[in-house]
């Protein structure tokens, strides 16, 4: 429950406002790598530096007791005090696209109360594209409700996302278009507003995913392990990478997509 004076209407516009406010900044940055090299890590780390500063400035100024998630410095207290607050800012999915002037990546930004999600927030600035929920209600991309896929079978329309070396770990029979854009929570919410049908995931972290959570599960999906068994977020709050690759689709497609899907050789 959230505290008086710290209503979930205000921290929605925190988290709104800010995320915005932070695209702009890093649209300063966008499409300014360097065109000879692969990757030009020197613009993305400068705008990440930027951007991670910005947010701490931000929430000192408005929330000065909430905490910042970072690597190994969570606290696993309960509290009834402000400091049961924690917010986990992502400045970049999609850090390729980004320095490459490619529109699908975005920042993300959610909110824990007691370790339990609150919010989550993911915004791609090059498109303007918000999408937002509160934990447990219904999930939106700006104003318009979205929600998971009501298609029950899978069939040659259907859309998969997954990551970039899928091909080396899966031979799959999934009857219809195969796709990596380059920026997972774009995957996910994509799938949250119905555009695609499943997302594979691997490599992961719980700073990256804390958002697409909130929102994939507004919009009736949901997060499993391929093996089918449930898979927890919470488990790293610590920071460790997700080692388990990771199903995301609405319930009921989940195991058509999982039984086309066979490890590689």
């Amino acid at each position: 429950m959230v505290a008086k004076g710290h209503g979930i209407e205000e921290l929605s516009g925190f988290a709104t406002e800010f995320i915005k406010q932070a695209g702009k900044k890093a649209l300063a940055h966008y499409g300014k790598g360097r065109p000879q090299v692969k990757f030009d890590e020197a613009v993305v780390t400068e705008a990440e530096l930027q951007l991670t500063e910005f947010f701490q400035e931000h929430l000192q100024e408005c929330y000065p007791k909430h905490h910042v998630f970072r690597h190994n410095q969570v606290k696993e207290n309960y509290s009834h005090e402000e400091e049961r607050y924690l917010w986990i800012f992502d400045p970049f999915d999609g850090v390729a696209n980004f320095q490459a002037g490619i529109p699908v990546w975005g920042l993300s930004l959610a909110l824990l109360e007691n370790f339990w999600p609150i919010l989550g927030v993911f915004y791609m600035p090059a498109t303007d594209d918000l999408f937002h929920a509160r934990a447990g209600q219904t999930a939106f991309l700006g104003k318009k409700k979205i929600q998971v896929s009501t298609r029950e079978i899978i069939n040659d329309e259907s859309l998969l996302f997954t990551y970039s070396r899928f091909h080396q770990h899966y031979r799959t029979t999934f009857p219809g278009k195969i796709r990596n854009l380059g920026c997972a929570s774009a995957h996910i919410c994509y799938v949250a507003m119905g555009r695609a049908d499943a997302v594979l995931v691997a490599n992961e972290s719980f700073q990256g995913l804390a958002a697409a959570r909130v929102i994939i599960e507004a919009a009736g999906g949901k997060f499993c392990k391929i093996d089918g068994s449930d898979f927890h977020l919470n488990e790293y709050l610590d920071g460790q990478r997700i080692e388990d690759h990771l199903l995301i689709a609405a319930p009921e497609n989940f195991t058509q997509v999982r039984d086309c899907l066979k490890p590689g050789v």
